[in-house]
């Protein structure tokens, strides 16, 4: 099937984990869309092989921590002093082990809700200013079917996913008198590397709830990201949009 590319000329998008996976096809289509691109990644090497893959003057990149306020706060202020951030798109995010709630270490259940949800408040609360005063902005926070159904095992990356369901609905509210939309996107089990930080029991698992009988392919999402993305998303926000091959119907 024929990709449909939106026209994002003049903006700029900045696409966090955007070395990898969703990340780096999302950066891939938004570059062939006419769009300035800026990835953040934490992975060094990851980033330098995206750049040289990916092969486009209006890529640039930062090795960032999400989680680390500080550090995101730094970089977008240098950011914005040159350039508008027109798009946000929360895409890093860790699963972290698989374990039963009771057994999870402490320190790691703390990691991964910091980087799926402290990560997405840290970049909306930096990046949202320069929206405002632009009254331009379009905020994609990448979430899971783990935020509203609950995965067993996976206690920390559940509450993380549905921190960020949650903090989509009340940015999105607050920011609804102006021309900015803020969406999240509930994605099933996607032929990402992601898959591979999970047990081969975890993964079957997950495939097992699946209606459509496979896992998403990363196009599919890509395209969903666009949509939302872009100009013609012109009146939903505060929304969870569902892409979950019938797994999830609510």
């Amino acid at each position: 099937m024929e990709k449909i590319n939106y026209d994002f000329k003049n903006r700029t998008a900045l696409v966090t984990g955007g070395a990898q996976g969703f990340g780096l096809d999302i950066a891939k289509r938004f570059l062939n869309s006419g769009a300035k691109v800026i990835i953040w990644d934490i992975d060094s090497k990851m980033i330098k092989e995206a750049i040289k893959k990916l092969d486009n003057a209006n890529l640039s990149s930062n090795i960032i921590d999400v989680s680390n306020y500080k550090e995101v706060e730094s970089c977008i202020n240098d950011i914005t002093k040159k350039s508008n951030i027109d798009i946000l798109i929360n895409n890093a995010g860790i699963t972290g082990p698989t374990s039963p709630l009771w057994e999870y270490d402490v320190d790691m259940w703390k990691k991964v809700v910091d980087i799926n949800l402290m990560g997405t408040f840290n970049c909306c609360k930096t990046v949202v200013p320069n929206m405002i005063k632009n009254n331009y902005g379009r905020i994609v926070n990448v979430a899971s079917v783990a935020g509203k159904d609950g995965n067993a095992n996976a206690s920390a990356y559940s509450v993380g996913k549905a921190g960020a369901i949650g903090l989509t609905k009340s940015l999105g509210k607050e920011l609804a008198d102006k021309n900015i939309a803020v969406n999240a996107v509930t994605p099933a089990g996607a032929k990402t590397r992601i898959l591979d930080q999970m047990t081969k029991e975890h993964v079957q698992r997950m495939l097992s709830k699946v209606p459509r009988g496979r896992f998403l392919e990363v196009e599919e999402f890509t395209s969903l990201i666009c949509w939302l993305s872009s100009e013609e998303n012109t009146f939903s926000t505060a929304a969870v949009f569902d892409i979950s091959g019938g797994r999830s119907t609510y």
